[in-house]
């Protein structure tokens, strides 16, 4: 697993140990990242400047794609100890500390947000039921803009009743992406 684009760009990253976590594979992250940049429905700065949450981060690969393609900042949610520790040495891998934070929490019950962020990836483990308790968590908290960009991957045949616009959905392999439009 590797940083695709941007600054840090062929930066090897880990994963945590075991099964426990899923991460997105490269060529996944590749055509959601493609898709921030180049559909239709993209804003020229949808990454740049973009403060951005990693919710069930696993590796971390999300959000640090995010920051080499010039995200501002970016704050990465997990409750698991290992993911933690792999998150905490790709940031440092990417020598990006002073962009991030860490919060070792459960997205589902998230603490207030200390600013709202405008790019949200949730990647929860498949067919958990996580993401609509996590959506509706973190909107409760103040963690989505107005008009934020919220990428979700889930198992290919899952599927969901969400209460957002939905921007884009494609299957790559086993996964499933989802982008949406935070009312």
């Amino acid at each position: 697993m590797r940083v695709i684009a941007g600054a840090h760009r062929g930066r090897k990253l880990v994963a945590p140990a075991g099964d426990a976590t899923r991460p997105t594979s490269d060529r996944a992250r590749q055509a959601l990242f493609d898709m921030l940049a180049h559909a239709p429905w993209a804003e020229p700065d949808t990454l740049q400047a973009a403060r951005v949450l990693d919710a069930f981060a696993g590796s971390g690969a999300l959000g640090l794609e995010a920051l080499s393609r010039g995200a501002a900042h970016a704050t990465f949610m997990e409750n698991s100890r290992p993911a933690q520790g792999a998150i905490r040495a790709n940031i440092e891998t990417c020598r990006e500390g002073p962009r991030t934070n860490i919060l070792p929490t459960d997205a589902t019950r998230p603490p207030r947000a200390p600013a709202p962020c405008s790019l949200v990836f949730l990647d929860p483990p498949y067919g958990a039921g996580l993401l609509p308790r996590a959506l509706a968590a973190l909107a409760d908290q103040g963690w989505f803009a107005p008009g934020a960009i919220l990428c979700l991957e889930m198992q290919a045949d899952e599927t969901l009743d969400l209460p957002h616009e939905v921007l884009a959905d494609r299957k790559h392999g086993a996964a499933r992406l989802l982008v949406l439009r935070a009312a």
